[in-house]
């Protein structure tokens, strides 16, 4: 990319990874006080995918809308490209490449003609635009289908047109809002192969949004887990699993169980710290898992307290969720109903908080 050339020079030797991204203290309240960004910070370094972690409704899209200068935040600020996106919002917009999380291609043109309308409208003209177009659509597999209208398109062709029509003018940056929701395993995993392309191959910056655990795991370089809009936990995947100390511990219990008893049996296994419950299930941590499970087995037993199933694995993204925001990620992705009244841990996590 010609911008990205320019500033390859002895600045960058002193600073190898400028930042592509900062958002700092972000808040924004919609009608009816509901409070989506709740003082929301992070940063983006050049060439890198960042994903942004949390169920719906943690406040994900709605810091891509200020981001990409679709909305403005109540308070904070914000740059995208080294490019203030309140005062400069239009310049801003030229930088980047946006791929929403609904479809922005016309259904009733086809799929050659919605990248040439993406193109003239960020300044692209004649050949230049005609060359561009060919490549991309040769690059995510829509050369065959360039002439069909895109109505007749399956999930997975229409998200990579999306994403070629966000990158129709080689931008700095590109953000992702959900780009594989609603997409099978097979479209899903191709996309996140061509994702990891465009950041290696290119040093493209990307910003992900994501409520895909894998999704998060597999490609972010760094990533921030957010809840409530606040982000509670960031770093790379690999730093945030090896923060949890041990083994993550589940069990499966026969009948949903009681905090308070539970607690009380489990302090009789030394090893075992950071217990939680959720109905049946309930999680822990030990130093090791595989020698700590026979002890809290006979605890249980002891007990009365009947078990269905008992395993120890290694720490996982979800463990991550549930040490900083209190809960499992399936029960943040739970309707509203059911979610507001999230379960409470029998012992605060260590440095926990929500």
């Amino acid at each position: 990319m010609s911008t990205q050339a320019q500033d390859a020079g002895p600045a960058r030797a002193t600073h190898p990874r400028a930042l592509a991204i900062e958002a700092r203290d972000l808040v924004k309240t919609y009608p009816k006080g509901v409070r989506a960004l709740d003082g929301l910070s992070f940063t983006v370094q050049e060439g890198t995918i960042f994903g942004l972690l949390g169920p719906n409704g943690a406040g994900k899209s709605t810091t891509v809308k200020i981001l990409t200068t679709l909305a403005q935040a109540d308070s904070g600020s914000a740059s995208v490209a080294r490019l203030d996106v309140r005062a400069q919002a239009a310049a801003v917009r030229r930088a980047i490449g946006v791929v929403a999380q609904r479809s922005g291609a016309d259904p009733t043109a086809t799929g050659r003609e919605n990248l040439l309308l993406s193109g003239r409208i960020q300044g692209l003209r004649g050949r230049e635009l005609g060359r561009r177009a060919d490549e991309l659509l040769d690059r995510f597999d829509l050369a065959g289908a360039a002439g069909r209208m895109v109505r007749t398109y399956s999930g997975g062709m229409q998200r990579r047109l999306d994403v070629a029509m966000g990158l129709i003018h080689r931008p700095e940056v590109l953000f992702l809002d959900e780009p594989t929701a609603g997409l099978d395993p097979e479209s899903r995993s191709a996309m996140w192969d061509e994702i990891a392309r465009l950041s290696a191959g290119e040093g493209l910056t990307i910003l992900l949004t994501t409520h895909y655990l894998e999704e998060a795991d597999r490609l972010a370089s760094q990533l921030a887990i957010v809840e409530c809009g606040r982000v509670v936990a960031a770093g790379s995947p690999d730093e945030l699993k090896a923060r949890l100390r041990g083994d993550a511990v589940h069990v499966e219990l026969a009948v949903p169980g009681d905090p308070a008893q539970l607690d009380a049996v489990l302090r009789q296994v030394p090893e075992v710290r950071e217990v939680s419950v959720t109905g049946t299930q309930l999680s822990a941590r030990a130093d090791d898992g595989a020698t700590t499970l026979p002890a809290l087995l006979i605890a249980l037993e002891r007990a009365g307290i009947s078990v269905h199933g008992i395993a120890a694995a290694r720490p996982s993204l979800d463990d991550v969720y549930l040490r900083y925001a209190g809960r499992r990620f399936a029960e943040a992705e739970e309707p509203a109903s059911a979610a507001s009244q999230p379960a409470q841990p029998a012992q605060n996590p260590s440095g926990g908080t929500r």
